[in-house]
C-alpha cells in the first residue's frame, strides 16, 4: 500500500503495514510518531554483509561475515556453561564459536554438517580465531548475501534490529517525490553541492554495497552531510525563531542615572580590567532598550564575571527592579550570595536567599521578601518553584548556562512575564565556548566575551605525574601546607556514582589524616547533607582546614585565594573543561600555585593529549577549542541540556564548515520562506521545538 504522498509524512505508524499497537508504543518511547519520523530516525553505524570473508582471511580484531558447516560442537560445564562450535569453510581455515548463554533447544540445532552465516567481531581465542556470541542464521549453500549495507539503528527494549529495519523500509517505500520533499529551495541549494534530500535519506538507510564504509563510519558520506546540512539548518532556524518569539515581547527599558553603578565600583577595591569595561559597556546598551536582553557573558574563570553581573543587577534595581540570579548548584549559589552580599548590603540593597535546603521560617521568610519585592534574589533550581511569586522581576542571570536547558532559562524568565513585558536574560558560562559551537549552539544569544584575566593573579604551575609518585606528592602537600597554604585533593571515578564518589574520597582523606599528622584534613562530597557541606566549605575558607578532599562538587563556585595546590586524582579521567574549572579553584591569590595531574596508567592516547594541553596552556578559550576538537559538542556543552536539540547526523567539530552556509540559508528562509523554515523545525525537530512557544 502507497499513501497518498501530500499526506504520508504526517500519517500514525500504525497505518504501516505491521505496525500493531504494542510496535507503536515501543517506537514511541523512540520519539517516532509518524511515517516521517521513521525517515528521520537515521542509523548510528552499520555492518558490511554484502560478501562472505573466507576463514583464511580473517583479521583479528575485525567484524565479519562467514559462511561454513559445523566441524564438531559440545556443551562444557567447567567454570560455567558453554557451548563451543567449530565451523570449517572452502578456504581451508577453522573458527570457533564460543556461547555463554544458550537453550537447550539452540545446542541441539548447532550439530555437525548444518550451514551457518555468522557475523560478529573475530577474536584470538587460546587455540585459534573465534567469534564470541556471533549473530548466526542456518543457510542453504545458494543464499544470497545483503545487496546493501546493513545499517544499525538507535533502538528501544523490545524492538529488535531486524523488526524495526522492516518497518522503516515500509516508510520508506512512502516517501515522496524530490518536489513535495525537498523544502530547502532549489536557488538556496546552488552552489552549496547539496544533492538531493530524497536520494540522501535512501541512500544513508541503505547504502549500496560499493559504498565508502570509512567516510559513512566517519560521517563524511556526501548523503550524511547533506542531512547534516539540514539539521544544523534546523537547529539554526528553531533558535532564531525563538530569538524571533522573544524579541516580540517588551522589558523594562532599564536607563537610570548610573548612581547605584557609580558608588559600588568606586567603593572596590580594585579597577576593572578592559574586558569587564566593554562587556559593562555592551550590556548596559541592551538594558536600556526596550527589547529584552539576550546576552551570554563568556569569561575564563576568574576574569571576573560576577563584577559584570552585579553591575548589571544594579541597572535593574535603580528604577526599582527586582533581579534573580540562578546557578545550578548550592555551593556556586552561596558563593555569589557571599559575594553580593558583602558588595551589596553596604549600599542598602538587600540580598535574599533561596535554596532547597532553606526550609520552614527561613524559606517563608523568603519567599516573602521575594514577593514584596526584594531588589535581589539568589538561588538554585528553587527559584522556579511554584510559589516563588516575584513583585517586579526585571532581569534574570543564570549562571553556568550548560547546566540548564533552554526551557529552564525561559521557566524562570517567566515568572516576571506581565502580558508582553518580560525580565532582560543575562548568561553567564566560565566554560568559553569555542566560536564555531557559538554560532551554532547559542544563535538565539548576543555573546560578550571578557578575555582578559585581571592582573595580579599568579600562574598556576601544572605537572603531570604518574600515581606510582603519590607519596612525593603527599610530602609536596605537607610542606606547602608547613608553610601556612591549603591544599584540594579532587577525588573522580569512571562510574558518575555519588555513592561510589563518596566512598573513593573518603578512602583518600582516611589516607591523607594518617599521612599528614598534624594537619587538619576535611572531606566534602555529593552525598553530605548541605549544612554539612558548608560547615565544612565555610571552615576551609576561614583557614581552619588545611586540606580539603573532595569529589567535583567543587568544581565551580569555591574561591579562597589561599589555596595553592591542588590535586587531581585519576586526571586522565575528566575532560578539558572539567580540569580547567578544578585547577582554576586555586592561583585566586597573590601566590604562585600548583595542580598536579596525577593519572593511572593505562592511559588513553586522547587523555594524553588532554594532560599535554593542560601542562601547555592555562588559556580557557584555547582550551575549550581544542575540547570541543577532542570530545565534541555534546560534552563541551554539558549533556543535561533539556529542551535542546541532540543532533542525529551533524557534528559541529566535523561539520563546522557548513555554517557560514547555514547562516546565510537560514535568514534567508526566515525572512522569505518562513512556512518551508517552520515545516523543517517540525520534521527534524517536532515536539521538542514546542519549548520556543514557552
Amino acid at each position: 500500500m502507497r499513501a497518498d504522498d501530500t499526506l504520508a509524512a504526517k500519517r500514525p505508524v500504525t497505518d504501516l503495514s505491521g505496525v500493531g499497537p504494542a510496535l507503536a508504543r515501543a517506537l514511541q518511547r523512540l520519539g517516532v510518531g509518524c511515517v516521517q519520523d521513521l525517515w528521520f530516525h537515521l542509523p548510528l553505524r552499520y555492518e558490511d554483509r554484502t560478501r562472505i570473508t573466507p576463514m583464511a582471511e580473517l583479521v583479528i580484531g575485525e567484524r565479519a561475515q562467514i559462511e561454513g558447516v559445523i566441524e564438531a560442537a559440545e556443551c562444557g560445564f567447567r567454570y560455567r556453561p558453554q557451548l563451543k562450535v567449530a565451523l570449517g569453510d572452502d578456504s581451508t581455515g577453522t573458527l570457533l564459536l564460543r556461547f555463554f548463554h544458550f537453550r537447550k533447544a539452540q545446542a541441539d540445532q548447532l550439530q555437525p554438517g548444518v550451514r551457518l552465516r555468522c557475523y560478529g567481531e573475530v577474536r584470538m581465542g587460546a587455540r585459534g580465531p573465534e567469534m564470541v556470541h556471533p549473530q548466526y542464521q542456518r543457510v542453504g549453500v545458494d543464499k544470497a548475501v545483503e545487496d546493501h549495507l546493513t545499517p544499525i539503528y538507535p533502538t528501544t527494549e523490545g524492538l529488535g534490529q531486524k523488526r524495526l529495519r522492516g518497518v522503516i523500509d515500509n516508510a520508506l517505500a512512502w516517501l515522496p517525490d524530490e518536489r513535495e520533499l525537498e523544502l530547502i529551495p532549489d536557488a538556496m541549494r546552488e552552489g552549496l553541492g547539496l544533492g538531493s534530500l530524497r536520494e540522501a535519506l535512501l541512500t544513508v538507510h541503505r547504502p549500496p554495497a560499493d559504498a565508502d564504509l570509512s567516510a559513512l563510519a566517519n560521517g563524511r558520506h556526501a548523503a550524511q552531510q547533506r542531512l547534516a546540512f539540514e539539521e544544523l539548518l534546523t537547529q539554526h532556524l528553531s533558535l532564531k525563531r525563538l530569538r524571533a518569539q522573544i524579541r516580540n515581547f517588551r522589558a523594562p527599558a532599564l536607563d537610570g542615572d548610573d548612581g547605584l553603578r557609580a558608588r559600588f565600583l568606586s567603593a572596590l577595591p580594585f579597577t576593572l580590567t578592559a574586558a569587564q569595561q566593554r562587556v559593562n559597556a555592551e550590556v548596559a546598551k541592551d538594558l536600556a532598550r526596550p527589547q529584552p536582553m539576550l546576552r551570554l557573558v563568556q569569561g575564563d574563570v576568574g576574569s571576573g564575571k560576577t563584577v559584570v553581573a552585579a553591575v548589571a543587577a544594579l541597572a535593574a534595581v535603580e528604577q526599582g527592579w527586582q533581579v534573580a540570579l540562578m546557578a545550578p548548584t548550592e555551593l556556586l549559589a552561596e558563593q555569589h550570595l557571599g559575594n553580593l552580599r558583602g558588595w551589596l548590603e553596604p549600599l542598602g540593597i538587600e540580598v535574599v536567599w533561596l535554596a532547597g535546603r532553606v526550609q520552614g521560617k527561613a524559606r517563608k521568610q523568603a519567599l516573602s521578601a521575594v514577593a514584596g519585592g526584594a531588589s535581589l534574589v539568589v538561588g538554585t533550581h528553587a527559584l522556579m518553584q511554584e510559589g516563588v511569586v516575584f513583585e517586579r522581576l526585571g532581569l534574570v542571570i543564570i549562571d553556568e548556562q550548560h547546566r540548564f536547558g533552554v526551557h529552564q532559562r525561559l521557566a524562570l524568565r517567566d515568572k516576571g512575564r506581565d502580558g508582553a513585558l518580560v525580565p532582560h536574560q543575562m548568561v553567564l558560562t566560565a566554560t568559553p565556548i569555542p566560536r564555531t559551537l557559538a554560532m551554532s549552539a547559542y544563535a538565539d544569544l548576543d555573546v560578550s566575551s571578557i578575555d582578559e584575566l585581571p592582573p595580579g593573579r599568579a600562574p598556576v604551575q601544572t605537572v603531570v605525574i604518574a600515581g606510582s609518585r603519590r607519596g612525593e606528592v603527599i610530602e609536596r602537600m605537607r610542606v606547602a601546607c608547613g608553610e601556612g597554604r591549603q591544599a584540594y585533593w579532587v577525588c573522580t571515578l569512571i562510574e558518575e556514582s555519588e555513592q561510589l564518589l563518596a566512598q573513593a574520597a573518603e578512602v583518600v582523606h582516611a589516607e591523607l589524616d594518617s599521612a599528614l599528622a598534624g594537619l587538619s584534613v576535611a572531606l566534602v562530597h555529593g552525598r553530605m547533607k548541605g549544612r554539612e557541606k558548608q560547615a565544612v566549605m565555610d571552615a576551609f575558607r576561614a583557614g581552619e582546614v588545611a586540606v580539603l578532599v573532595a569529589t567535583t562538587v567543587i568544581e565551580v563556585g569555591v574561591d579562597v585565594p589561599n589555596a595553592s595546590l591542588m590535586v587531581i586524582e585519576n586526571a586522565e579521567r575528566l575532560g578539558l573543561s572539567q580540569l580547567h574549572q578544578l585547577r582554576g579553584r586555586v592561583g585566586r591569590g597573590s601566590v604562585a600555585s600548583s595542580c598536579v595531574l596525577l593519572y593511572h596508567a593505562p592511559v588513553s592516547a586522547m587523555a594524553r593529549e588532554r594532560l599535554q594541553v593542560m601542562r601547555e596552556t592555562s588559556d580557557g578559550f584555547r582550551i575549550a577549542e581544542k575540547d570541543l576538537e577532542l570530545r565534541g559538542p555534546g560534552e563541551v556543552l554539558g549533556t543535561r541540556q533539556t529542551g535542546r536539540m541532540e543532533f542525529r547526523v551533524a557534528d559541529l567539530a566535523r561539520d563546522a564548515y557548513l555554517l557560514p552556509a547555514v547562516q546565510r540559508v537560514g535568514e534567508a528562509m526566515l525572512e522569505k520562506h518562513p512556512l518551508e523554515a517552520e515545516r523543517l523545525v517540525d520534521r527534524w525537530i517536532g515536539a521538542a521545538a514546542r519549548y520556543a512557544d514557552a
